[in-house]
């Protein structure tokens, strides 16, 4: 029932043809990555390569390159997580079938990760030079661990059941590193590793902390899970895997999985960091060079046989994309739980994940009213801003899902045409500035900071969207070649961005004012500024990258007829959002070429990845 290690899992996939064997010798060095990624948009196999130039170990890619595999990964577990899920929201329906109740005792017994003195993993030695070199994007600061489990203790309250797993970039070389006994460990903000940091800095001690790589299946999605608070990763890997999930001690005094492929064993001075980065981040930006935790590795354990499993971070979709799929499938049901109210969640990975949350909520408070409008929309966004890692949200669009009980929030195009068509931007636009957003994203004024808005909708439609150019639309001066991306959302092209970072441009506060309130542009509710509009109106994708990653709230949207009244800000005519490239942001991650080159010719008829990329 279920994988015990990586080995078992490729043997598997292999045998049933979910596998793909590529034995020529390749580059970890940007080739690895654009096969990977190539295969990826293709919805290809798993890649194996036995053959890695800097390394003996092999490469696993694409492991969770489709929704189906990685089903079939967990086919054991998965029905009983979903029950578990769906129990916590209606503890009743387990006592109406006891059958299925006393059916998920057995998994249950899992959560308890087993001891043992010893395990595969404790096989072998290496070194930091000796682990496979991967470079995914040409500007990357060095090679990095992209599918890291990162795990640490609370010093004070030491043992599994105060751990955290979490998958946080380890940069293995360059910048100032010292080489094969440092690594640099990026951590975001609201990371459960941040907690177990700060106490080692109040004890003045330096912070345990061991990296595993590999293992069986579950340890992996386990580490990227947002699990409630007094659940500790190990626990649910266990659960997820169909076993007691069996650790081991190492040197620093952490446990480790036995059947890890890799561990790095070692420890962070609580208050020393080196640069680390840029590297490219699932933004589809390079993430730029801030310092972060040093990692001293005091050694490198591996099992025989041991399997680098690696995957690409940059725009969306990737493979992490997947795992936001079957993440949704496995904790939709908790959400009214949760949060009262609210039906459905939604982080739009087009967009970023962080940058834009949809949410169907529930709009109760004033049924007798004439008019309906967001109330209790507003106290459940406030609720979901409050949670974990939603909190990083940037733009939040919530709606009444009484309005539609048919709508879906992954009908992303759907969604935005509901919501626009009953949105009022003199009330339903409500601000936070001066607050946190992901640390991945440069469109606020500072590194880690930025503004956040609430767009709320209730009620019955109060327009019609129109579903081509408004007639005799005039554009203002400099703003040309306008396109309408989605029935009422139009796009334009601006000219490149001037201004001061945090403040609004002095072209956008000209275009707002020079658009009259009865100027056609108004019958689209929302309005677009881009660099290149056919670009950002070419595909939904498109439109949702450009708009939510490169436009800060509080500095980068105005509106036709703007107000403030009592410190409310809101417009009468259309929303415009300027989502044109700032100074600040960082580049956008691009192939390169003489790599493209080189893949395209593996590809050709006769080549070992023909059929594949």
């Amino acid at each position: 029932m279920g994988y015990r290690n990586l080995q078992q899992a490729v043997a598997d996939l292999e045998r049933t043809g979910r596998l793909k064997r590529i034995d020529c010798e390749v580059d970890p060095c940007l080739e690895v990555g654009a096969i990977q990624r190539r295969v990826y948009r293709n919805g290809g196999p798993a890649l194996l390569f036995t053959r890695v130039k800097g390394t003996a170990f092999p490469l696993l890619g694409n492991l969770f390159g489709t929704l189906e595999r990685a089903r079939y990964l967990f086919r054991d577990t998965l029905g009983a997580i979903e029950t578990l899920a769906a129990a916590k929201g209606d503890p009743a329906a387990l006592l109406r079938r006891p059958g299925k109740a006393l059916g998920l005792l057995p998994h249950l017994t899992h959560l308890r990760p087993q001891r043992v003195s010893g395990g595969p993993l404790l096989g072998g030695t290496t070194t930091l030079e000796a682990l496979p070199p991967l470079v995914s994007w040409p500007q990357d600061g060095g090679p990095f661990i992209t599918l890291p489990q990162v795990y640490s203790e609370h010093p004070q309250r030491p043992g599994w059941r105060h751990s955290n797993l979490g998958m946080y970039r380890v940069q293995l070389g360059g910048n100032r590193y010292a080489p094969g006994r440092e690594v640099g460990l990026h951590y975001q903000l609201h990371r459960g590793i941040g907690v177990h940091h700060a106490a080692a800095i109040a004890s003045g001690r330096p912070l345990p902390v061991n990296v595993f790589v590999g293992g069986p299946p579950a340890l992996t999605l386990a580490a990227v899970m947002p699990l409630p608070e007094g659940m500790p990763e190990l626990a649910f890997a266990g659960l997820l895997a169909g076993h007691r999930l069996p650790v081991t001690a190492t040197a620093n005094g952490l446990l480790a999985p036995a059947e890890a492929d890799f561990c790095l064993v070692g420890r962070i001075d609580p208050t020393r960091t080196l640069p680390e980065g840029p590297f490219g981040d699932h933004l589809g930006y390079y993430s730029l060079v801030h310092d972060f935790p040093v990692m001293t590795v005091e050694r490198v354990l591996h099992r025989p046989g041991a399997i680098w499993p690696f995957t690409t971070v940059g725009r969306p979709p990737q493979e992490d994309t997947t795992f936001g799929a079957l993440i949704h499938e496995m904790t939709g049901p908790l959400v009214p739980d949760l949060i009262p109210g609210v039906r459905a969640i939604h982080a739009v990975d087009a967009a970023g994940v962080h940058p834009l949350l949809l949410a169907l909520g529930s709009e109760r408070y004033v049924p007798y009213a004439a008019e309906r409008e967001p109330r209790e929309l507003l106290t459940q966004a406030n609720a979901i801003l409050g949670q974990g890692q939603l909190s990083l949200a940037k733009y939040l669009l919530i709606a009444d899902g009484g309005d539609a009980p048919d709508l879906d929030l992954h009908d992303i195009g759907a969604f935005l045409r509901h919501l626009l068509a009953r949105v009022d931007w003199r009330r339903d636009l409500h601000f936070q500035t001066c607050t946190t957003i992901d640390t991945l994203d440069y469109s606020g004024h500072g590194f880690n900071q930025g503004s956040k808005v609430v767009v709320a909708g209730a009620g019955p439609a109060r327009r019609v969207l129109p579903a081509e150019l408004p007639a005799g639309l005039h554009l203002p001066e400099g703003f040309t070649a306008p396109r309408l991306a989605l029935p009422g959302v139009l796009v334009v092209k601006g000219p490149p961005w001037a201004g001061t970072r945090g403040q609004p441009a002095a072209d956008l506060a000209g275009f707002c004012r020079t658009v009259a309130p009865d100027d056609p542009l108004n019958t689209c509710p929302l309005v677009v500024i881009a660099d290149d509009s056919e670009f950002a109106a070419r595909t939904l994708d498109n439109l949702l990258w450009v708009t939510f990653t490169r436009a800060d709230p509080a500095a980068d949207i105005d509106g036709v007829g703007a107000f403030t009244r009592a410190k409310h800000w809101g417009c009468s005519g259309a929303l415009v959002v300027d989502a044109r490239r700032k100074p600040h942001h960082p580049a956008s991650l691009e192939d390169d070429p003489a790599v493209e080159r080189r893949v395209d010719a593996l590809g050709a008829p006769g080549g070992v990845l023909h059929g594949l990329v």
